[in-house]
């Protein structure tokens, strides 16, 4: 595999062409990798420990406060980003959240892969951290 991308590099438009349960397939990924290093870093003693924290942080309520949270530090480019996410029309039946957490998480998990997917790692790491720097699990 010598000379292989490990992973693509798609330009802007061809991920706005992308449905946007794409991006969040893909933004849930970077968040829940971003979590659990985080509580790695925290130094938590154990793995049952460690997934009971990533939990707390990475289920669709707790998503929803945190894009209720985050809305007024995006652009307006962003916001619409997180629009589509939000909705889409996606089959999946909520087991945890309601329908608006549901959604609202979605539309997190869209604008975090959309920024993945165009490139954009600074936005996207500057989101995260204002995230976990500020959004607080009860």
């Amino acid at each position: 595999m010598k000379g292989k991308r490990m992973f693509k590099k798609y330009t802007e438009m061809e991920v706005s062409q992308m449905p946007p349960l794409v991006w969040a397939y893909i933004g849930d990924s970077i968040f829940e990798i971003f979590i659990r290093n985080k509580m790695i870093e925290s130094g938590l003693p154990s793995n049952t420990k460690l997934h009971k924290m990533t939990t707390m942080y990475v289920k669709a309520s707790a998503q929803a406060k945190m894009y209720d949270f985050l809305i007024n530090q995006l652009s307006e480019d962003e916001i619409t980003i997180a629009k589509r996410g939000r909705n889409a029309n996606s089959n999946t039946i909520p087991k945890n959240a309601s329908v608006i957490e549901y959604k609202k998480a979605t539309a997190l998990e869209a604008l975090l892969g959309y920024l993945y997917l165009t490139g954009n790692k600074a936005r996207l790491e500057e989101l995260l951290n204002f995230i976990y720097a500020n959004f607080k699990i009860a």
